[in-house]
């Protein structure tokens, strides 16, 4: 039969309180024999000390033979009559009762008072013996008593000790061991098992872990193909984008990293998935880079022997309260590819078109010498159209070598002092075709009398021109764009805008950098515009910012000092 955890519990406090009570019935025991025995001492022999004592102290008055001494006397004799306990103390007390009768009578001569003082002595002598020899027999008894009661205290410790400390490990050992096994499932161990041979509550809950941990593990094994399935899917999509990407949990563990990243990190998968971050920092000086440095601007890297250029952007995903997040490298090296070509090409054509029309130019001259012949008027007007056209093709050819001086970084500046109100007026000019082609009108909102500034006032025409150009590509049918300058703190601010579809916040601090489009616009672009107008801005000491919501347009400004 099994017997329950409570059972034993019950069966050990009651084998300690049985102990406790053994203890303290041999100690009352003993305690019991030492008080009897000394209670016999006071009864029986120091009670006839104190009769003596009574009968010596009327021997020794001077009126021994008055009648209130022998009555004194004749008591005191009669008790210790009635108080024999020793041997031969009947013998003596009865030759005091002999003396007692003879001085009762009459005699008070000094030998019948000699021979009762002698008398009493004996009996004095035989219980102080008596006294003697009970208290060797009680200091006996207390010394066994008390090498009793020190034997059974340690027999009774040692025995508790044991039961101290082994008992508990009847109820702490299971818990320890269903602990354990707690934690393993925890770890998703679920082949282990509790073995307990015990019938009791403790059996029975190790009956019941186990079935819940057989269950568990029959679960993991019918769910295994199908997690196996989805991961398979899930690297396959990975890999299949055409983006290096690297994923990082909020513990910064590896999650995935997909063949496009392996190849440029160099690793192997098992080198990287699941791995702490900080470990593949420490072997990879490209991933302490990724991880590291928040950069934006475009980066090369060497593969296959060949030169890469990528942009990093990292994309954040919640969790709660904790933020996962995304590592996407873009290839933009078609992009610096055609870059690259386009400002050689850029700077090869503006520089061969420059001799022909500068030899136009000097055509049309000679053209206008009355040497060569009289001009009709609709001669003459034509060759002034001519020569209008031939001096906007020389200024946009000047402006292609200015943007080709930008993108190989090698900016010449032409300061000179310009009227804000003529740059605003010349990049209108320039762009009328356009805003006339989308039905977009362009207002002017210039503050008047504006100062004077000091600056390269081709570059600041072509910065203009971009943002005009772009806020009329995104602007609606049959809309307007503003362009305004103003002057502020000694700056003048030129701002243009629009009422198109807006930017969406999270992009704004982007749109300055090169190559960047804004995801989902339909208007198509290289992503140089603005970055090379930041450029143009920043080398005048001067600022550009934009300002947009979805759905309100949005404003682009940049100041320039006005000295």
């Amino acid at each position: 039969m099994a017997i329950s955890v409570k059972k034993k519990i019950w069966l050990g406090t009651l084998f300690l309180f049985l102990l406790l009570l053994v203890t303290a019935g041999v100690g009352i025991f003993y305690v019991a024999k030492l008080k009897k025995e000394g209670k016999n001492v006071l009864k029986a022999n120091y009670e006839s000390l104190s009769y003596c004592h009574k009968m010596q102290q009327q021997l020794n008055t001077p009126q021994v033979a008055n009648k209130q001494s022998l009555k004194i006397f004749e008591d005191a004799l009669v008790k210790q009559e009635n108080n024999i306990t020793e041997a031969r103390e009947d013998r003596v007390t009865a030759e005091l009762r002999s003396n007692f009768n003879k001085l009762k009578a009459g005699d008070t001569s000094k030998e019948n008072i000699r021979s009762t003082e002698t008398v009493i002595q004996s009996i004095l002598l035989l219980n102080m013996q008596a006294i003697h020899r009970k208290s060797k027999i009680a200091e006996r008894t207390a010394d066994n008593a008390l090498s009793m009661i020190i034997a059974l205290g340690c027999i009774v410790f040692l025995i508790a000790f044991t039961f101290i400390v082994n008992f508990p490990s009847v109820v702490t050992d299971p818990i320890n061991r269903l602990a354990e096994a707690i934690k393993e499932i925890a770890h998703k161990n679920y082949n282990h098992r509790i073995h307990i041979t015990n019938k009791d509550e403790f059996g029975k809950l190790a009956d019941a872990f186990n079935e819940m941990a057989e269950r568990l593990q029959y679960f993991e094994s019918s769910n295994l193909n199908k997690l196996m399935f989805e991961k398979s899917r899930a690297e396959a999509v990975i890999n299949s984008l055409k983006d290096a990407s690297i994923g990082i949990d909020k513990n910064n563990i590896v999650l995935f990293a997909n063949y496009q990243a392996l190849q440029l990190l160099g690793l192997h998968s098992e080198e990287v998935v699941g791995k702490p971050v900080e470990d593949i920092k420490k072997k990879n000086d490209l991933f302490s880079f990724l991880i590291d440095k928040e950069t934006t601007t475009p980066f090369k890297i060497v593969v296959e022997n060949r030169e890469n250029y990528f942009v990093k952007e990292i994309i954040e995903v919640a969790q709660g309260e904790a933020k996962n997040k995304v590592i996407v490298l873009k290839n933009i090296t078609s992009f610096k590819e055609l870059d690259v070509a386009k400002t050689n090409f850029i700077a090869t054509i503006s520089h061969e078109l420059k001799t022909p029309l500068a030899s136009s130019d000097l055509s049309l001259k000679l053209l206008e010498d009355k040497r060569t012949g009289q001009l009709s008027a609709e001669q003459k007007e034509l060759i002034e159209s001519l020569k209008h056209d031939n001096q906007r093709m020389l200024t946009i050819l000047s402006e292609l070598l200015n943007m080709s001086q930008v993108e190989a970084g090698r900016i010449q500046l032409n300061i000179s002092k310009v009227n804000p109100g003529d740059i605003i007026e010349s990049a209108i000019e320039a762009v009328a075709g356009n805003a006339k082609e989308k039905e977009v009108v362009i207002k002017n909102l210039s503050d008047k009398d504006l100062p004077v500034i000091e600056a390269d006032a081709d570059k600041t025409i072509w910065i203009l021109n971009n943002l005009l150009t772009n806020a009329i590509k995104y602007s609606f049918t049959n809309n307007s764009v503003e362009v305004k300058a103003s002057k502020q703190n000694g700056n003048i601010i030129f701002s243009v805008k629009d009422y198109g579809p807006g930017i969406d916040k999270e992009y704004i601090p982007r749109l300055f950098e090169r190559y960047f489009q804004v995801p989902g616009s339909k208007e198509k672009g290289t992503g140089l515009g603005l970055a090379i107008s930041k450029e143009f801005v920043e080398a005048q000491k001067g600022k550009i910012w934009v300002e947009s919501e979805i759905g309100q347009g949005s404003v682009f400004s940049f100041q320039l000092p006005v000295n």
